[in-house]
């Protein structure tokens, strides 16, 4: 092999890994800064004029809603949630809870509850179906246009439908609104991050992709649908570990408007424990992927432009997600055998680096927090412990990535996505 040809590959193998390094650095701090400056901009187009209305404007018509909740396993929770969704201040309700093959006592206290008020309807299904077929047959069911769909463990705030439903009056193309979920478990080091995680991370990202045009996802906790949108789109898809992405996608690609909306309330549990979280984690970074390869041969068209940014985005975490697991490899090899300088890399010991993304961390939070205070009573307690962040998320968020692309590869196209029972971590009283 010739000089000449050596010294080429030697520059190229330098470039790719200064490239990679510098990606697995200023991507985050670039996506940073884009979120915080839509959420601004969010906060002040849309947010504060009305940030200290705590009861809806009234509304030049009241559609009728159903209130579907699905409930796999949920009887430390599902008596709570439907007390509190009966008491909803909007005047044409209904609830529909689907219970989904529990082999607890769900089903039970669903009945004793029906019998207590009409309002009430049960669908019981006799073996796990999943989610998105408990959603699908509520959503044949109901005579009701507008559906809301809250997970079994949920606390929405009795307001939360009329904030849903000024999106949908008023809005003939809005398909599907996203709410504002809340962790009310917050007892472990794990609880107290999520907190800020849904502030930070969730809540200024929805904020900053409404002004941007898409959204990557309503919350599959605490959302709102139209179902003649539901309908054009097939409604949800069974195969999905993600139903909640899914659906997003499915409206978006079909020209479907999808808002977020801070004052829909909803208090949810979170996993409180390594493997419940981690367990949540990769379902989800598995419906991300499924999604990336579902929605690829309808991304080459000049009607779908609105969602290349989306798509685009998420391409990108997948890299990131490989680049920083690759960087880490070699950086941890470097201490035990000495590599060939072209491959390299600083060691992992944070200097200047650590200090720009630790500032720009809890600046995000910082804002985040700042844009959610009127919603969360208390939410600025969990503030300094929100610096693990970027240690404890960032590397967990990596590994679900790089764990959930060879395993949506290998999974079944067409395989069921039935309920497992969620880790809900320790209800506060």
């Amino acid at each position: 092999m010739s000089d000449a040809l050596i010294s080429v590959l030697s520059s190229t193998f330098i470039s790719v890994e200064l490239f990679l390094l510098d990606f697995v650095f200023y991507y985050p701090l670039f996506m940073a800064y884009l979120w915080m400056t839509g959420a601004i901009f969010y906060y002040y187009r849309f947010e504060r004029r009305n940030i200290h209305i705590k009861v809806p404007p009234v509304l030049k018509e009241y559609p009728g809603v159903a209130i579907v909740v699905p409930c796999h396993n949920e009887e430390e929770n599902v008596r709570d949630t439907i007390a509190q969704l009966l008491k909803q201040q909007y005047p044409d309700f209904e609830v529909i809870a689907i219970n989904d093959g529990s082999s607890d006592s769900t089903l039970s206290i669903l009945t004793e509850m029906a019998g207590q008020d009409k309002r009430l309807r049960i669908i019981n299904m006799i073996s796990n179906q999943g989610k998105a077929i408990g959603l699908n047959t509520a959503a044949l069911l109901t005579e009701k246009e507008f559906m809301v769909c809250v997970d079994g463990d949920t606390i929405l705030d009795e307001h939360a439908v009329a904030w849903f439903m000024q999106h949908f009056v008023y809005g003939p193309r809005v398909g599907a609104v996203t709410g504002n979920p809340r962790i009310r478990n917050r007892s472990t080091l794990l609880g107290k991050v999520q907190v800020g995680e849904f502030s930070s991370i969730l809540g200024l990202i929805k904020r900053a992709q409404r002004v941007y045009g898409r959204l990557f996802t309503v919350s599959g906790v605490i959302s709102a649908f139209r179902k003649t949108a539901l309908h054009e789109v097939g409604y949800w898809s069974p195969e999905m570990l993600t139903e909640d992405i899914d659906i997003s996608w499915k409206l978006q690609f079909k020209h479907w408007d999808i808002r977020y909306e801070p004052k829909a309330l909803g208090w949810i549990l979170m996993p409180e424990t390594l493997s419940g979280l981690w367990k949540q984690r990769t379902r989800w970074a598995m419906g991300g992927v499924q999604a990336l390869l579902k929605f690829f041969p309808t991304l080459f068209s000049w009607r779908t432009r609105r969602m290349w940014v989306i798509y685009f985005e998420y391409v990108l975490s997948l890299i990131w997600a490989y680049a920083m697991l690759a960087s880490i490899v070699l950086a941890l090899l470097s201490l035990f055998i000495p590599l060939p300088e072209i491959i390299r890399v600083p060691p992992l010991i944070p200097g200047w680096t650590g200090v720009v993304i630790g500032t720009t961390c809890l600046l995000q939070i910082s804002i985040s927090m700042r844009l959610d205070q009127e919603y969360d009573v208390g939410l600025w307690k969990v503030y300094f412990w929100m610096i693990w962040y970027p240690l404890l998320y960032w590397m967990l968020n990596m590994l679900t990535i790089v764990v959930a692309f060879p395993k949506v590869l290998a999974r079944g196209k067409d395989q069921r996505a039935v309920w497992i029972s969620p880790d809900r971590g320790i209800k506060e009283k």
